[in-house]
């Protein structure tokens, strides 16, 4: 029996770690540097974009973000702080990717919104390129999830039938884009969820 797929992409944030610097990270930013929060949420809002499309770098990201204004604390502090909320996720999938990197039945690969120099940090504190043999990660390509540009330059790159590359990822948009592309999708929902959903597409 041939197997079900050519690709499996992952997203990373929400998937397999906790989200680097979502809102839930930005308000305990708020509430460990004092900072106003409408107008630091409107100052990351102005500038992330290009941050996670690696159009700018981080100390451009800080300076529009947090430090157009002089604060008591480091650009260091600050940053160490962002880098300190990734995590491994509670109930992830990462022990599933594994399990999928050891079978070596097909390419796996992330497809993930981050930023460059935290997605490198990621990468390297989990050790996510043990599994993945590609990382198209936004800062790489220059787009964003959910952009139907992303699904398109990742269906170019690995020259696979659309039918042929399964995307998990935890959010609906971002899955609904990829399945608007050809793709077949999940909306992770928990390591059991995705287990029972790769069995049903003849994945295990």
């Amino acid at each position: 029996m041939n197997y079900p797929f050519d690709v499996i992409l992952f997203d990373v944030g929400g998937v397999l770690l906790t989200n680097g610097w979502d809102h839930r990270e930005r308000a305990a930013a708020v509430a460990q540097f004092h900072l106003d929060p409408v107008s630091f949420e409107a100052h990351h809002n102005a500038v992330v974009d290009a941050w996670e499309r690696g159009a700018i770098d981080a100390n451009a990201y800080l300076d529009a973000a947090v430090f157009f204004e002089p604060r008591p604390f480091s650009r260091e502090d600050f940053f160490a702080f962002i880098l300190s909320q990734s995590k491994l996720l509670p109930n992830g999938a990462l022990g599933i990717v594994g399990e999928l990197a050891a079978s070596n039945l097909c390419m796996l690969g992330t497809l993930n919104n981050e930023a460059r120099e935290t997605n490198d940090y990621r990468f390297a504190q989990f050790a996510l390129r043990r599994y993945f043999k590609v990382a198209l990660s936004s800062c790489y390509v220059g787009l964003r999830k959910p952009d139907p540009a992303m699904y398109r330059r990742a269906l170019e790159i690995f020259g696979a039938p659309p039918a042929r590359v399964l995307f998990i990822d935890d959010r609906e948009e971002n899955a609904a884009a990829a399945a608007n592309s050809g793709m077949q999708t999940i909306r992770f929902e928990g390591e059991d969820a995705l287990r029972s959903q790769l069995r049903g597409l003849g994945v295990w």
